[in-house]
């Protein structure tokens, strides 16, 4: 490598490689990336247990805030920007240390993002284990110097930094340091406008400086508005230091001149330009001293909240204050994540911390039920006055009689009392959650989030709120700290899903949203997604059935259940074979209809209403409906035809719609099937259908018989099935849209197992059709329609295929090591990160490659100069304009106009397929075959890892349970820990590229691990942890059978272990070298490695109980599950293998 000079300074190249351990940080224990500047930047979240929000890249880019995005500190832009930005937003540090020899000074800006090598650095990155706190540290070797800083929270006062510069050298030093914050936004600045309008927002600032003590105070002159109207501005955000500085800057204007060697002068008063505060502060430091300083930032401040502020700055105390306020943070955070069983005490540090990680973001999504199953009767009269008003008021002498707190069991037991049945409908789906916010971030922009955390009272607000298709996957992660919660999680589910058998987009505490056609948004659009439908709903079923036998069997025909009325209305059999991409209408008259009984009623409005009261069904034909739904779009040897204007868990395959047909929605259907073949097998009951859906049912019971021993379909066979599905749930549909659903009949469940049987021998063909001769199956399928046959067409394989296929439980333990040998040969394997890829990458043809057409190609075509342009090598491409078919069949009507109708006529057929030669669109799946990140090529996404993680999990049971032999249960565990062994936890910082205990969204080809925290993975994670653990739930009864438990789990050293006990308080035991201990439903359980089995229950106030098997019987499982706070401790003696 050369030597290269800027000016007469040679730069120095360094050679780096980042590593990570576990260090101790002024005392508290953080995992550290060493060297981090080897990494590109990448992207991280600090967590607060209250309403903070602050997201900042590895070079020190960020912006923070408080509740929503529009409350910031600093701009809200998206990733890039922000790490873009990273030179001239946030903190910035100079330097000036002065030379003794000849008095000049040596400048040192550490975290420079344009740093070039002036000097020998070391920068290393810190996280705290508990996700609060960020260091970044930065030593010089030339001069001897280590400076460091740390983001914190504090409720009381906001975002705290706390800085610290040490000598390392052997002689004392004359330091002068320049640090603060850059590019502050004064408050009530909206996202949008700084982000369109930043320039006239600058024309708005004014920032000032209380000369008693230093309090910088940024505000907006006046609002910004457009109405000839007075607007004044009375709220601002702060910046304070508890140690005063020297003098203070109010911009950035001098900085120039102090890296020049220049004084500078104070500012008390800048306008019109972008807000600093930066703090001069000089110290002569004597070998090995360290100095510390602070600074700290909030966010919508009154007049009156300033000024109290200033006081309170006069007053002593208030460094050590702060102290105890991050403290208080971060107890408070790290008991929200033990609460919900976050915390472990293993031999793996990155395994047990990467737990805490999952756990943490599985509550910021889906909530944390922080007071357990206690429930506070005021919120809960809130939030019934927000669902129906009118309820509300009517049951007021029901509601009065509450006690202040109860159980949710009791809330249950009381609404009883009352003969309406949505007191019963809103108790059960009354779920007390908090903590939980959208997952948005500025790397996912189409997400906003919002974080309700104290109302004005300052009393904790219990709220939820999300996309319906990543909650519920939340919750069921949720629902094993929390079993008895699943009730209410199946009802919400459930009333929110609409009389076609689908469910809205977006949902929270109080009520459901959906989409509408936004003309200003390209991205505006409505539809529904479909395997979600059917997997989360399982999911949460079989959680119930696993913990509480019998309890949905109670539900089947209590019609306590309602529709959602979404606005949405699905075409005809006969629009949707015209045009499968454009299914969906949108009603607005229903739309503006649902939105008026909202503000009449509250949330219970966007229900469909009969009469006085809401639209009624059962669990039974809410079960009912999701399965037939997906059965009349079942395309035999295909797939479920995906025909709601969405795509499935894959939003980048959005291109599928209309002409995709999903694999992965029949492998879960198929084990649907086979859930409710076990659960009503031996059921001589009967369900009560409303007669429009028994009559679907009907029709499709009979359709089923007649094909149930059809070995394969032929194109014309599969068109007719196709027609008479698709005309049934026609049928059914509309009669449901005008809400004639009928009354009441039975249905025998021994008529219904029976449906059941033979629907599986057709989706089992079918799913056999799908595996390829490599044994990977297929994940989706193209319909090519004709009048009279229907074609099929397989595209590449998919992760998603095999992941869904493995999940179906179809598979035998040899079949499924068959697909997973495959997967490891197949193109989906990236080495380089020992994991998968959605699906094979591919070289995109080049700019100048495609869209090239030779002269032979078009010879004699009349309408080659309209639809053409000629190159000077003599070739021909297509206009730039015709970005697809529909785009150059709009060029050919326009010319038909203009005197070419004949030339039209004779030529459109073959330029036509002439465009579809040349682009292939017949294959587009949708952005994931067009683009480099996400879900894009080349791009393992994380999320689906983690399901592929789960599925061979849950493939690794069923085959011990089914008495698999040693050699195939070690195979699948070998699989098992390879796949885990390519996730972030058992990885290297510079293989990951950011912290390897964080869940991150996708990894591209081309960088590090992107989007961080809030991703579905963590859900996956969670469960998998419980299996890894040895917990699995059967029949009402917790067995731990931890047979696939890495060794390295037990503790080589004793230490103690913490966790929240059911009653809420914070407890700890002593685990012991050869043990591991951990919590479940607050319980905490402590596994030793020993000669023989043996489970010992230690209880409150009562002997202790021994038992041979490792199983803990009904009673004892039924008093965890229900948190009756009765046992202490739970130690399992495991034999040594």
């Amino acid at each position: 490598m050369r030597k290269v000079k800027l000016g007469s300074q040679v730069l120095q190249a360094q050679a780096m490689e980042a590593k990570g351990d576990f260090v101790n940080f002024e005392g508290q224990a953080f995992y550290r990336i060493q060297k981090v500047n080897a990494l590109p930047p990448f992207f991280m979240t600090l967590v607060s247990p209250y309403d903070h929000w602050l997201f900042v890249a590895s070079n020190g880019g960020l912006t923070a805030g408080r509740a929503e995005a529009e409350n910031a500190l600093f701009p809200y832009y998206t990733d890039d920007k922000l790490i873009d930005n990273a030179a001239f937003t946030g903190p910035r540090t100079l330097i000036r240390a002065e030379n003794k020899d000849d008095q000049s000074l040596s400048l040192w800006e550490p975290f420079d993002p344009n740093e070039r090598g002036w000097y020998q650095i070391e920068r290393n990155l810190y996280k705290s284990l508990q996700a609060d706190q960020l260091v970044f540290e930065e030593i010089n070797q030339d001069l001897q110097l280590r400076f460091a800083y740390r983001w914190a929270f504090s409720q009381k006062h906001g975002f705290v930094r706390d800085c610290w510069l040490e000598n390392l050298s052997d002689q004392n030093q004359k330091i002068e340091c320049l640090d603060g914050l850059e590019n502050l936004l004064p408050y009530g600045v909206e996202t949008l406008m700084q982000d369109r309008r930043s320039t006239l927002v600058d024309a708005y600032k004014k920032n000032e400086l209380e000369p008693e003590t230093a309090l910088g105070i940024f505000s907006l002159s006046s609002n910004i508005v457009d109405k000839a109207e007075p607007s004044e501005s009375l709220i601002a955000n702060v910046v304070w230091s508890p140690q005063k500085p020297d003098l203070c800057l109010l911009s950035s204007a001098q900085i120039k001149n102090f890296q020049q060697g220049g004084d500078l002068e104070a500012e008390t008063f800048t306008k019109a330009q972008k807000a600093a505060w930066l703090a001069l502060r000089r110290w002569d430091l004597k070998v090995g001293q360290k100095v510390q300083w602070s600074l700290v930032a909030e966010v919508g401040l009154s007049t009156a909240k300033v000024h109290n502020l200033k006081a309170e700055l006069q007053a002593p105390g208030i460094a050590a204050s702060l102290e105890k306020e991050i403290a208080q943070s971060r107890l408070e955070l790290e008991s929200l994540v033990a609460k919900a069983d976050g915390l472990q005490c293993s031999g793996n540090a990155l395994v047990q911390s990467r737990h805490y990680s999952n756990v943490l973001y599985n509550i910021m999504r889906g909530g944390l039920f922080e007071s357990g199953y206690q429930i506070d009767s005021q919120d809960f009269k809130q939030y019934l006055k927000l669902s129906n008003r009118p309820l509300a008021l009517k049951e007021q002498s029901l509601l009065d009689s509450l006690p202040a707190k109860l159980t949710y069991s009791e809330l249950l037991s009381f609404v009883q009392n009352s003969a309406n049945l949505d007191m019963r409908r809103l108790a059960s789906e009354y779920l007390p959650l908090s903590f939980s916010r959208r997952h948005g971030d500025p790397s996912r922009p189409w997400n906003r989030f919002s974080i309700q955390h104290l109302d004005e009272q300052g009393q904790k607000i219990l709220n939820y709120e999300g996309n319906w298709r990543d909650i519920f996957q939340n919750w069921e992660a949720l629902a094993y700290s929390f079993p008895a919660f699943i009730e209410g999680m199946i009802f919400k589910f459930v009333n929110a899903s609409t009389v076609d058998g689908y469910n809205p987009y977006r949902i929270a505490k109080n009520g459901i949203d959906w989409e509408v056609i936004e003309p200003d948004d390209s991205w505006s659009f409505i539809g529904y997604w479909g395997d979600h439908q059917l997997i989360y709903l399982l999911r949460l079923l079989e959680h119930c059935e696993k913990h509480y036998p019998q309890k949905l069997a109670g539900l089947c025909n209590e019609n306590c259940f309602v529709y959602a009325d979404v606005p949405y209305r699905l075409k005809s059999y006969a629009e949707i074979l015209q045009d499968p991409q454009d299914t969906i209408l949108f009603d607005q008259a229903l739309h503006a209809q649902a939105e008026s009984r909202f503000k009449e009623i509250g949330a219970d409005g966007k229900l469909i209403w009969n009469a006085d009261k809401p639209l009624r069904a059962n669990l039974g034909e809410k079960i009912m409906l999701s399965l037939l739904t997906k059965l009349y779009n079942l395309v035999p040897g295909g797939g479920i035809w995906m025909n709601t204007q969405r795509p499935e868990w894959n939003d980048a395959n959005n291109a599928l719609v209309g002409q995709g047909l999903s694999m992965v929605s029949l492998y879960y259907l198929r084990r649907f099937m086979a859930f409710m073949l076990d659960w009503i097998s031996n059921d001589e009951g009967e369900w009560h259908l409303n007669s429009t859906l028994m009559a679907l049912y009907k029709d499709l019971n009979l359709i089923v018989k007649e094909h149930s021993n059809k070995e394969r379909f032929s194109d014309s066979e599969r068109k007719d099935f196709m027609d008479r599905m698709g005309l049934a749930g026609e049928a059914y549909r509309q009669l449901a849209y005008r809400g004639e659903l009928g009354v009441k009949e039975p249905l025998r469940l021994k008529d219904l197992h029976e449906f059941c049987e033979q629907t599986l021998e057709l989706v089992d063909r079918s799913i056999a059709e799908n595996r390829k001769e490599n044994a990977l199956y297929h994940a989706y399928n193209l319909l090519a329609l004709e009048e009279k046959e229907a074609q099929i067409e397989h595209l590449y394989e998919m992760l998603e295929g095999q992941v869904a296929v493995l999940s179906a439980e179809k598979l035998n333990p040899a079949e499924a090591l068959e697909v997973l040998d495959a997967l490891k040969a197949s193109a989906m394997y990236r080495e380089n990160q020992y994991s998968y890829l959605l699906y094979p990458d591919r070289q995109l043809a080049g700019f100048l490659e495609k869209n090239r057409i030779r002269p032979e190609q078009i010879e004699g075509k009349q309408l080659s100069h309209a639809l053409l342009e000629k190159d000077v090598q003599g070739d021909y491409h297509f206009k730039g304009q015709f970005r697809n078919a529909k785009d150059l069949k709009a060029a050919l009507e326009k010319l038909a106009l203009e005197d070419q109708a004949e030339a039209v006529d004779a030529e459109a057929k073959f330029w036509f397929e002439l465009y579809e030669q040349s682009f292939v669109h017949r294959e587009f799946t949708g952005r994931s075959g067009t683009f480099y990140g996400y879900e894009g090529l080349g791009s393992i996404y994380w999320h689906m890892v983690s399901k592929l993680l789960l599925a061979v999990q849950e493939n690794l049971r069923a085959a011990k349970h089914n008495g698999a032999s040693a050699d195939v249960l070690g195979r699948l565990i070998d699989h098992y820990y390879e796949i885990r062994a390519g996730i972030g936890a058992n990885k290297s910082p510079q293989l990951y590229g950011a912290f390897p205990f964080d869940a991150y969204s996708h990894t591209p080809s081309t960088a590090g691990a992107q989007q961080p925290g809030m991703t579905g993975q963590v859900k996956e994670d969670v469960l998998n942890r419980w299996s890894e653990l040895g917990l699995e739930v059967r029949a009402g009864q917790l067995h731990l059978d931890p047979f696939f438990l890495a060794e390295d789990e037990f503790l080589q050293e004793g230490r103690s272990f913490k966790y929240v006990d059911a009653a809420g308080q914070w407890q700890s035991l002593d685990v012991e070298a050869g043990e591991l201990a951990f919590s479940y439903c607050s319980v905490p359980f402590i596994y030793r490695k020993a000669q023989k089995a043996e489970l010992r229950i230690e209880f409150f106030g009562a002997a202790p109980e021994e038992y041979s098997e490792q199983q803990i019987n009904e009673k004892w499982s039924r008093s965890l599950f229900d948190r009756h706070h009765e046992i202490q401790v739970i130690r399992v003696d495991l034999p040594l293998h």
